[in-house]
């Protein structure tokens, strides 16, 4: 679904005289005459004519980032720039000289980064053609960005074939980048004058894109079990390879665009599939053989696979985790299990632990602000001094001031003969957490905004001022800034707290459940391979996880306390009675339900049938659905 035919990046381009023919058509009949524009530019064309475009004129309120934004859409894409620098400096020493530039934009159509001719930049610029731009079809009409982008392969529009006329000093050639997860991350381009010698830009940044994608796929699964594919043996290793990620039992995890073509297979199988699905050699076959070998029976008929970091050999002893482990290197290396949203967060905490930058960590109830807190401290220069966290929501309201701050003995009825030293103080060389921030009273906001600007803390009581020297992370699920709106939060305090945000994702928009459960179970039965029974596996990536990683922890915990010392899966009869109900629930009005997910099902209902001894009403009741689903689903 993303190979350019090869008659249409052999076909000759229009001449100008025949561009002006079938713009002419497109406004005065709403079509250019059939077979003179490629199919491709002329789809693009209709859909610029849609948008309100003319071709002599310039469409108006067309976004551009300003330098901070740009900055910020940097940062967030981080991996991608990373990987894609060095691919984007290969390419420049080809085209060095010659009068081009190299692109690199999102899937929102953004430039991100350019590299090139500076003079041809300089021209570029005259029409945005730089970093900060936004060049989808809707604002700047046909080219090479937005077109590749509207439709997911690779092409190159020349000259006259951009819709807008201020643009067709142009030649482009440009190809989507695609992720290890399917989705479409950006567009590699490269552009320069139309009247230059550009015969092989197409192919050049096809070959870049290929390049990309392959160290997408390594940098995210580099570490786990890889299969190979090729149509010859000499192929496998080399950047023109298909590559899958796989799990131990052979479902698809990952996977490049040439694995993708070469088995027939959409984007939606990453994640979905299982590799005897469109293979005939299951995983199991192909460890057991080892080595390259001849693979029969796929959708490009004979291939040659070779897989990669796992175990082989008739004696290797099965691998109980669903995902490979890496060894950690510090606490946050150890929070992440293969999300790349919370990879990038963990990414950006990093970069400042040295520094003297406060963090604000905002995420739903659950997900984790504490622990991600601790392994910040853990992880950073600070590790050998103490963690204080005060959660704000928990102490009441007269007494957070001493908790905080500390008092003198005697300050106030019922306080201590020796006083306290407070928590400020307790956290010195260390690092503060102070959770639901967002709970704190507005007078003690005040104070507090007073304390981190001077560094200094007086007790309750009197006293001489006490230095102060922590690290500060802050942390809520409230949305701090709609606090500030509602004139709930102070505005100066909520700047003061917020050097870095953070925003950690909820349980059930991560990627990486498989790994965090295999995370989990480690933790909680060190040497005891202990796994989920598949469907299980099935119906928790199905789950919305309300309670985020606390509730799966705790699910955990009860399910291990459940288990036998001969047991190591994790079956419905280990999980409490609240969530099996859910998990009925969400099976019940699952329109595409797999036969594991049936089956728990089936058993949850028969199981509430039996309760209530027999009363399908009562059952119906207590489940949460209605008799006639109930009877429906027993039928």
């Amino acid at each position: 679904m993303w190979t350019l035919p090869l008659a249409a990046a052999a076909r000759p381009r229009p001449d100008g005289r025949s561009l002006r023919q079938a713009r002419r058509a497109l406004l005065e009949a709403g079509a250019p005459p059939s077979g003179l524009l490629d199919a491709a530019v002329e789809a693009s064309w209709q859909r610029s004519l849609a948008h309100g475009l003319e071709p002599q004129g310039r469409s108006a309120g067309v976004p551009h980032a300003s330098a901070a934004q740009l900055r910020r859409a940097q940062e967030q894409r981080r991996q991608l720039l990373a990987q894609a620098r060095p691919v984007m400096e290969f390419v420049h020493d080809q085209i060095r000289d010659a009068g081009q530039i190299v692109m690199l934009a999102d899937a929102e159509g953004m430039l991100l980064e350019a590299l090139g001719d500076t003079g041809f930049a300089d021209k570029a610029a005259r029409v945005a053609l730089r970093p900060g731009a936004n060049w989808l079809e809707q604002w700047r009409g046909t080219n090479a960005i937005g077109t590749a982008l509207a439709e997911g392969r690779p092409l190159m529009v020349h000259g006259g074939e951009h819709f807008l006329e201020r643009n067709g000093f142009l030649t482009c050639a440009a190809t989507p980048i695609w992720g290890p997860d399917g989705r479409l991350l950006g567009v590699l381009d490269i552009s320069g004058d139309q009247r230059g010698e550009h015969r092989h830009a197409l192919g050049l940044v096809r070959a870049a894109g290929r390049m990309l994608e392959h160290q997408l796929f390594e940098a995210r699964h580099g570490a786990g079990l890889r299969l190979r594919l090729h149509g010859r043996p000499e192929g496998l290793g080399t950047v023109v390879e298909g590559l899958l990620a796989l799990d131990e039992d052979g479902r698809i995890l990952g996977a490049n665009r040439t694995a993708l073509e070469l088995l027939r297979l959409p984007a939606s199988a990453v994640g979905q599939w299982q590799l005897d699905a469109v293979m005939e050699q299951a995983v199991a076959a192909l460890r057991q053989r080892g080595g390259p070998q001849a693979v029969e029976g796929t959708a490009a008929g004979t291939l040659w696979a070779r897989l990669d970091g796992a175990r082989r050999g008739p004696s290797a002893a099965p691998v109980p985790a669903q995902v490979k482990l890496p060894a950690p290197r510090d606490a946050l290396q150890q929070l992440d299990s293969g999300d790349a949203a919370l990879a990038q967060q963990i990414a950006r905490a990093r970069r400042v632990l040295d520094k003297p930058i406060p963090l604000l960590l905002q995420g739903e109830s659950g997900v984790g602000k504490e622990l991600f807190a601790r392994a910040c401290h853990d992880s950073g220069p600070r590790a050998a001094r103490p963690f204080v966290a005060v959660n704000c929501a928990a102490l009441p309201e007269s007494l957070i001031e001493a908790e905080l701050f500390g008092y003198r003995g005697g300050a106030f009825t019922g306080a201590r003969r020796e006083g306290a030293p407070g928590r400020l103080r307790e956290a010195a060389g260390g690092t503060l957490f102070l959770d639901e921030i967002g709970d704190m009273p507005l007078a003690l906001q005040a104070r507090l905004l007073r304390v981190l600007q001077e560094r200094q803390v007086q007790p309750l009581g009197g006293g001489a001022p006490v230095d102060l020297d922590f690290a500060l992370i802050a942390a809520s699920h409230r949305p701090l800034r709609e606090l500030v709106q509602q004139g709930r939060f102070r505005e100066d305090l909520y700047y003061r707290l917020n050097g870095l945000m953070l925003r950690l994702p909820p349980l059930r928009e991560r990627s990486d459940l498989a790994g965090l459960i295999a995370q989990l179970l480690h933790d909680l039965a060190p040497g005891r391979p202990l796994t989920l029974a598949p469907a299980l596996a099935q119906a928790f990536a199905a789950h919305a996880w309300p309670g985020n990683v606390r509730q799966l922890a705790q699910v955990l915990r009860t399910a291990v306390a459940l288990l036998d010392d001969d047991e190591t899966q994790i079956v419905q009869a280990h999980l409490p009675e609240d969530l099996l109900d859910d998990l009925m629930l969400q099976a019940a009005s699952a329109p595409l339900e797999t036969e594991d997910l049936r089956t728990l099902a089936s058993q949850r209902m028969q199981q509430m049938l039996r309760d209530c001894h027999g009363n399908v009403s009562e059952a119906a009741r207590r489940l949460g659905v209605s008799r006639n689903t109930l009877y429906r689903r027993l039928r």
